[in-house]
């Protein structure tokens, strides 16, 4: 009998990929979870959430847009209900590393899950490149506070992975995994690694907090995400997270991509190139 597994945040960057690696796996039936799904799932819609794990065996959460903001643990408390009410297993979480507010939701789903994995991740190196430091890379400046914080910065594809396990292998049941790269950086070493990978000369430049929020605001970038941005820049990036962890090698077997590999990876797509 094959496993029924719903991937929330299927469109997200470590959603699709789970997914990719799920929907050729002959033992699952797969589920995709986002709001333009022929079943719809929708943070923001709690009556959507019933009929979407519905017949579910297994659920991976990614919450957006992230565990810290303040309605993120009610939402987890109704949908983790739902879901075991509804005859589901084991649930996933993907929280955030040195994130106490993740850290709530991680209790909630201990709590009401039969069976679940906590996955902590840190910033994932795609953020330079399918997020919000894009565009600053293609205008070829790259202005962020504190400049000198030291980062294990993840690729969401050994993240992928190791969810993936997670999901199929019930050994991982009960375990809470810390994932970081191989390597501390400051934001402004990994802008000169992308450069050099890339050709470009991209500049960085180290801002205060407060003007950094000014500058999101000149940018007219919505109030919400300027308070998850400043979150994450004042209170995670405070040092708690400098240091890494060997858990995507425990599970994997595999060392964890290094930045460098993914900088060199992802310049040869063409996407740092401001004329693509």
């Amino acid at each position: 009998m094959k496993t029924k597994i719903l991937v929330l945040g299927s469109t997200g960057k470590t959603g699709s990929r789970v997914a990719a690696r799920l929907e050729n796996n002959a033992e699952v039936e797969l589920r995709l979870g986002s709001r333009n799904e022929k079943i719809p799932f929708d943070w923001e819609k709690p009556e959507t959430w019933e009929n979407v794990v519905k017949d579910i065996d297994t659920v991976y959460i990614t919450f957006q847009p992230d565990l810290a903001v303040p309605f993120a643990a009610n939402a987890i408390e109704n949908f983790t209900n739902i879901a075991t009410k509804s005859g589901v297993q084991k649930i996933v979480l993907l929280s955030g590393r040195g994130e106490q507010e993740a850290q709530v939701c991680e209790e909630i789903v201990k709590k009401n899950a039969k069976n679940w994995t906590i996955i902590r991740a840190s910033w994932f190196n795609q953020n330079f490149s399918e997020s919000f430091f894009l565009d600053p890379i293609l205008y070829g400046i790259v202005a962020l506070p504190r400049a000198e914080a030291l980062e294990p910065f993840t690729d969401a594809d050994d993240i992928a992975d190791v969810v993936t396990a997670a999901l199929l292998d019930e050994s991982h049941n009960g375990k809470t995994y810390e994932l970081t790269g191989p390597r501390l950086l400051t934001f402004k070493d990994a802008v000169n690694e992308i450069a050099h990978a890339s050709g470009r000369n991209i500049s960085f430049q180290g801002l205060s907090l407060e003007e950094y929020t000014q500058m999101l605001k000149e940018y007219q970038i919505p109030d919400d995400h300027i308070w998850l941005v400043n979150y994450l820049f004042e209170q995670v990036l405070d040092g708690r997270n400098s240091s890494v962890t060997f858990d995507i090698e425990k599970v994997l077997g595999r060392k964890a991509k290094d930045f460098n590999a993914y900088a060199k990876e992802t310049a040869k797509t063409g996407i740092w190139n401001p004329e693509n």
